[in-house]
This record gives C-alpha cells, structure tokens and sequence, in this order.
C-alpha cells in the first residue's frame, strides 16, 4: 500500500494514477480520475487503490467512537490581494 495511515494526519497524500488522495484527521479527500485498464498496469492500479480503501475501512471499523456525521469542512474566508 502507498504510504499514507487514514486519519492519522492533515497532511499526508498519495496519488494513485492521476486520482489524488488527501489524508485528514476527520475525512479522505479524493480527487481525480483513475482508468483502470483491462492489462497488468490495470490490476496494479486497482491493487493500490483496494489497498488504500481497505486501509480506510478498516480505521473507521476500528473506531469505537466512530460519529454518526462529522460537520461539513469549514470555508475558507477571502484573503485581500496583496497586490
């Protein structure tokens, strides 16, 4: 699995293809495509990311404390151009 422990940070993140993924301490990001190809390349790609989703599932499974919903992120206000 590429190295990236779910939850554990923000600021770890890992690209699988050209679908990036952004740890955080209370969600995944992901964003991106990813073609998974009928070839070796193909089942590569699909390795990685069912490595990484079954890393993810298994933190939150392990959870006991695991929320019904966590709030939505907060927005992020305007900063004044410095220029």
């Amino acid at each position: 699995m590429p190295d990236m422990t779910p939850f554990a940070n923000d600021s770890a993140a890992i690209e699988i293809g050209d679908l990036k993924l952004e740890n955080g301490h209370d969600r995944i990001a992901c964003y991106g495509s990813l073609d998974l190809t009928r070839d070796k390349a193909g089942l590569a790609l699909a390795r990685q990311l069912h490595a990484v989703l079954a890393a993810v599932v298994q933190a939150l499974e392990g959870d006991a404390s695991l929320p019904d919903a966590v709030p939505p992120p907060k927005k992020r206000g305007t900063v004044k151009n410095p220029f």
